[in-house]
């Protein structure tokens, strides 16, 4: 089946046909906001917040204004409308850094960029750089990506959750593993994350749901990497664990009641005493063109959630759903960048003393091999048909460069998943994997959407969010 882009004229035909009170731009993922200044200007009402405050966190230059008046950090970078450009912003914020076009759909044509070299071919190979057509160049930040969604009336402001990233940032963050309530961040770092997503909601005078993604970096300095005006990918998710129906609150501020009407006010919604882990669900086998490799640019056509008494529960239920299916013994595959073999070589080791067989293409080969623990080599020329004949249960592959169909990576991914083997190609995701079997011998709880919501013990709730059941 082919379906015709959504476009201005498509919305206006509907309009002109139904007759609305209003337009909700909030649902509609980056298509719907970016259809928001076209159809204004065509006369027609966009219900929640307004198209001006949309652009104020849209723009760059508007956005970066917003935040300097609050005194929040975002990552240093600039706007480049030509190579040379590019080049300047790269070397004064220094590598690596991201480099996007502006205005993009999940991360399209985004890329983590190492060197110079890296740099000059993404800007020959993925963009045409101009006036009209800026890119972004920005600092890389390693460390922990978290997420919040929550719901303002332009005067109050409820942060349902707080989502922690299993994937450091770099990942787009609907391809991340993301677990609620968060795990490893401390309740001053969670009332910072809070106090930003107020103030920026309140500046911006978003009225509906909005997201807002930070990071935070291993010094514990916590930025602000972008803000949604719309419902994320995550509103299912949140809504479920924590009961909270944000769609149905959202869509009232809309049509204009205030959360104080509704029964809630300005603050975090309390944390649930079970753990739910959201996985994303890819559908590689039908794109047969893509790379498998996570990075900036989003590849997940969907998404599972996994709810338990604990971390390592939920986690394990989540890959399931997803259908990662994690081997009890056997043989498993390392080949990864050389800046990413000390961290591998840990994990690897801690894979063979749990009873699997480690083998490694030559560079890791030769670097395991210096750790003492049993690592076997294998060779390139005999890789693919070693993959072809199911002798690998699991392979872990970390690219040095990505895209490039005639790079063996790119071969071998492809392989792996066109057999059904699994391939893993961050070491955060191995990390969790690691969890989960350390935990394999847990048992599942079985437990009931009804018991999944903080709504079902509210008698609990401080007096600031009275949830109106």
């Amino acid at each position: 089946l082919y379906f015709e882009p959504l476009t201005k004229e498509c919305v206006l035909d509907i309009i002109e046909r139904e007759k609305p009170l209003g337009v909700v731009v909030q649902f509609g993922g980056q298509t719907a906001i970016n259809l928001a200044q076209p159809l204004a200007k065509a006369g027609v009402r966009i219900l929640g917040t307004s198209v001006e405050d949309i652009d104020k966190a849209e723009d760059r230059e508007e956005f970066l204004k917003t935040l300097k008046g609050l005194n929040i950090p975002m990552p240093a970078g600039s706007t480049a409308y030509s190579v040379d450009d590019a080049v300047r912003i790269a070397e004064k914020i220094s590598y690596p850094v991201l480099v996007r076009p502006s205005y993009v759909l999940g991360g399209r044509a985004m890329e983590l960029v190492y060197n110079h070299e890296e740099l000059l071919e993404y800007m020959k190979a993925a963009v045409v750089v101009s006036r009209n057509h800026p890119v972004l160049v920005d600092k890389y930040i390693p460390g922990k990506e978290v997420e919040i969604d929550g719901i303002s009336d332009g005067k109050d402001v409820l942060v349902v959750g707080i989502m922690e990233h299993i994937e450091r940032a770099g990942v787009h963050s609907g391809d991340s593993i993301a677990v609620y309530p968060a795990q490893h961040l401390s309740d001053e770092i969670k009332n910072r994350i809070v106090d930003y997503s107020v103030r920026i909601a309140k500046a911006l005078n978003i009225k509906g749901l909005f997201n807002i993604q930070f990071v935070l970096d291993p010094d514990n300095n916590l930025y602000v990497l972008e803000v949604n005006p719309r419902a994320s990918r995550t509103v299912p998710v949140l809504s479920k664990a924590t009961g909270i129906p944000m769609v149905k609150l959202a869509t009232r501020i809309m049509l204009g009641q205030s959360l104080e009407e509704l029964g809630y006010a300005t603050g975090v919604v309390p944390e649930p005493h079970l753990v739910t882990v959201k996985a994303p669900v890819f559908s590689f086998a039908k794109l047969t063109t893509v790379d498998i490799f996570l990075g900036p640019e989003m590849k997940s056509t969907g998404e599972v959630m996994g709810t338990d008494t604990s971390y390592y529960k939920a986690l394990h239920k989540a890959l399931m759903a997803a259908g990662i299916q994690i081997p009890s013994s056997g043989n498993i595959l390392f080949s990864v960048a050389d800046r990413d073999k000390e961290e591998a070589s840990g994990m690897a080791a801690e894979l063979s003393s749990m009873g699997y067989n480690i083998y490694a293409t030559d560079g890791t080969y030769e670097y395991f091999s210096k750790k003492g623990f049993p690592v076997r080599q294998v060779r390139k020329m005999h890789l693919i048909d070693a993959l072809k004949n199911d002798f690998f249960q699991m392979v872990i592959n970390t690219p040095t460069r990505g895209k490039n169909p005639s790079r063996f990576g790119f071969m071998l991914r492809r392989t792996a998943m066109e057999f059904n083997i699994p391939c893993i190609t961050s070491l955060d995701t191995v990390r969790a994997i690691l969890q989960t079997l350390k935990h394999r011998n847990e048992r599942f709880e079985i437990i009931p959407l009804n018991r999944y919501s903080i709504c079902a013990n509210a008698s609990a709730m401080p007096p600031v969010l009275a949830v109106n059941r």
